[in-house]
């Protein structure tokens, strides 16, 4: 039987209503009978404000308001509306044109005055109907809202199953902007696994290793920005993080670098690389992080799940370079209001990556498709020159771009963020061994931090920016 969100969290409340589900540093909690209860009472004042089936509602919740936020979604889903979390801290302008063309009339930012009492809201919510918009990161241009049915948010998630996900954790930590796809899937495993949700209204290094270490947390979420500025801040050095028994990285995928130094701060954790992006979800790829294959991501739970597609649109043998295409069992997911068989065809999601499978199919991503270099002649995978410069020990964070040449239409320009000085003429030495002629950086700027989205990404484009000033 194909479940609703809202049937997840009756059948949860129903057995577990004395339960944390939830729950913030400053002490805040919500148990599953009081997220029933009070989405119960915000859904049917949703209802006597006009709420429409099918209706998107904006969800601009702060980020210590994950337990309220909970509430709002629940309710809206609850109402038959779809929920549209945005990233907080957005300029009005900004989080209005987001309203905007995803066509939400409604908005609320709070629960004051919505709770009505009553008995529960007496509107039919079927597993097809839109269940939630997320709008894409925008790294490289216009973010696009993605729209997720119930039957895709609840694939594969049985209302009473017989163990619950991450079963080794009594408490699992997160502190992804409520706005992201990232937050959202933290939202649905609040619903199902085992372990509370501890949920950070903001990455901070220190913060979240004392957290870890006080809760005793088993399992943690990163993604590729927070695990490197955890790193570099040397937090985990201050604290015990000898619980934590997983920890998984999802969104872009680690850096091998980091994946290996991660393997070493929490020496006693599983490290999963998780691949996966907002219009494919659920279909991922998950690689638990192998020092003898950092950089390899992993294989679908089924191998018929992942494509690589050659320029004539036929698989490629194993080796060769192609795009990344993941089949997603689920019903899956589609641009609002746009038909973009480009991306989503026959169930198979388009990654906007190159990549290639090994001889025992596991995938190695080589490029964002519109990242790839083309110099005179040769391709330069920016992901390759990251990954040789996240090796120096004093790189944290490291971005590569193709740069404009009169000659050979672009060079490698690179942009890092490092823990103590180093020149630019001392990293262009470190790659010399490690890169070829034409991979290497013309220009090198040093950077205290990136410009990034309200999801942490690097914005290339402004990156591009910054190397245009640098004298080669």
């Amino acid at each position: 039987m194909t479940a609703t969100v809202p049937d997840l969290l009756r059948a949860r409340a129903a057995d577990q209503p004395g339960r944390t589900a939830i729950s913030t540093p400053d002490g805040a909690a919500l148990t599953f009978g009081a997220w029933q209860d009070r989405s119960d009472a915000v859904a049917r004042g949703l209802l006597d404000r006009g709420l429409r089936p099918g209706e998107p509602v904006a969800l601009a919740f702060a980020g210590r308001a994950w337990p309220e936020f909970a509430i709002a979604c629940l309710a809206v889903q609850k109402a038959g509306g779809a929920a549209l979390p945005l990233p907080s801290g957005l300029p009005g302008a900004q989080a209005e044109k987001l309203r905007a063309a995803a066509g939400a009339r409604l908005s609320l930012t709070g629960l004051d005055g919505l709770e009505t009492p009553g008995p529960p809201p007496d509107v039919t919510v079927r597993p097809d109907d839109l269940a939630q918009i997320v709008f894409t990161s925008g790294t490289t241009g216009a973010p696009k809202a993605v729209a997720a049915s119930h039957a895709n948010l609840t694939y594969g998630l049985p209302l009473r199953p017989r163990v619950r996900p991450y079963a080794h954790s009594r408490l699992f930590v997160h502190a992804f902007p409520i706005g992201t796809n990232a937050a959202q899937m933290m939202l649905m495993d609040s619903l199902t696994a085992h372990p509370a949700a501890l949920a950070l209204p903001f990455f901070d290094a220190a913060r979240f290793c004392a957290l870890v270490a006080e809760h005793k947390a088993g399992t943690v979420f990163l993604v590729p920005p927070m695990a490197a500025e955890l790193l570099r801040s040397g937090a985990h050095r201050l604290h015990d993080l000898s619980s934590v028994l997983m920890v998984s990285s999802s969104a872009a995928a680690l850096p091998p670098a980091v994946a290996l130094a991660l393997t070493r701060v929490f020496p006693a954790a599983t490290v999963v690389n998780c691949y996966i992006s907002t219009e494919s979800a659920p279909a991922r790829t998950a690689m638990i992080v192998d020092p003898r294959r950092p950089g390899s991501l992993g294989v679908p739970a089924d191998p018929r799940d992942l494509r690589i597609v050659g320029p004539d649109g036929a698989d490629t043998a194993p080796g060769e370079t192609g795009e990344v295409w993941l089949r997603c069992p689920a019903p899956p997911r589609s641009y609002l209001g746009e038909d973009r068989p480009d991306v989503f065809r026959d169930g198979w999601i388009r990654m906007g990556d190159l990549g290639r499978v090994d001889a025992d199919g596991h995938l190695h991503l080589v490029d964002r498709e519109s990242d790839v270099i083309k110099c005179g002649g040769l391709k330069v995978s920016t992901v390759q020159v990251e990954a040789a410069l996240h090796e120096h020990p004093a790189v944290v964070e490291a971005a590569v771009v193709g740069l404009p040449h009169p000659v050979m239409g672009a060079v490698v320009g690179a942009a890092v963020r490092t823990s103590e000085p180093v020149t630019a003429a001392e990293l262009k030495r470190f790659l010399a061994d490690r890169l070829a002629r034409h991979e290497r950086p013309a220009r090198i700027a040093f950077v205290a931090d990136f410009a990034r989205t309200t999801t942490g990404k690097i914005l290339k484009p402004r990156v591009r920016e910054l190397l245009a000033e640098v004298t080669p």
